[in-house]
């Protein structure tokens, strides 16, 4: 049965330090055993505003064809949980997560659909629109491990795209985060559970965690999460990773037992 893996980082403006941890965290998950190892989002990069369009790539830069290296070399499913890519309309970015399969190549490719423009209490104001452009796409890859349907942190607020990769066939949904303080310790693990059981599937969600800057700190807790809304894999605080077990023969007991999937009236 194979193991999942969702790394936990906290990257900062030192692009160079971020990849360099993020490879670290990788090859960790694999000696550990894992097939399937998801990087949090904006793992190359986070820093000031005024930096993005230098720390931004195309999906066919260095930055993922070294993950992509790394992941043949490995031989695992890799998540690159989301990078800043460059080229979207007028002069903004993408938050753009792609999943590497074990021969390096781009298996799925998905522009993070919903943005965070919010006011949270937290001190700080979140615009992501006013420098990233949405993507309009559900995007869900068929793969030896499963159906893996790609989302990315506040896209966890939006059943409805979860139902959608659900109903296209996903077994695992990711969720790649950044989650505040604030927001995180109140609704992080239970909107993680929920999607995972109201779509029956493996939720693996890698989280940025701790202080980035003055105003920007994480909440962390990345974890793996079962069909039944069970956390079976959590990180301590720092940057580790968590680890667990997916079984194919209980999503399928827990798909039959409680058919939910099969009672939907659309």
């Amino acid at each position: 049965m194979p193991l999942l893996a969702a790394c936990q980082m906290t990257s900062g403006p030192n692009k160079a330090h971020n990849l360099d941890a993020a490879e670290r965290l990788v090859r960790e998950a694999a000696k550990r055993g894992a097939a399937f190892v998801g990087l949090p989002e904006n793992f190359p990069f986070m820093g000031p505003d005024h930096e993005r369009a230098a720390n931004a790539e195309a999906v066919d830069g260095p930055t993922l064809s070294r993950f992509g290296k790394l992941a043949a070399e490995l031989k695992i499913h890799l998540l690159a949980g989301s990078i800043l890519e460059a080229g979207a309309p007028g002069g903004r970015f993408y938050n753009t997560s792609v999943l590497l399969g074990p021969a390096g190549q781009q298996l799925a490719v998905y522009r993070k659909i919903h943005l965070f423009d919010v006011e949270i209490g937290d001190g700080a104001k979140y615009r992501e629109s006013e420098a990233v452009a949405p993507g309009s796409e559900v995007v869900m890859a068929q793969t030896p491990l499963g159906g893996i349907g790609l989302t990315v942190c506040y896209d966890l607020r939006f059943p409805e795209l979860y139902r959608a990769l659900s109903s296209k066939g996903a077994t695992i949904l990711c969720v790649p985060a950044a989650f505040t303080l604030m927001t995180g310790k109140d609704h992080w693990e239970v909107l993680l559970r929920a999607r995972a059981i109201e779509n029956q599937c493996y939720v693996v969600a890698p989280a940025q965690f701790g202080q980035h800057s003055e105003k920007r700190v994480t909440y962390g807790h990345a974890m793996v999460i079962d069909p039944w809304g069970l956390v079976l894999g959590r990180a301590a605080e720092g940057e580790t990773v968590a680890v667990a077990e997916a079984n194919p023969d209980q999503l399928s007991a827990v798909r039959k037992k409680l058919p939910a999937l099969q009672h939907r009236r659309l």
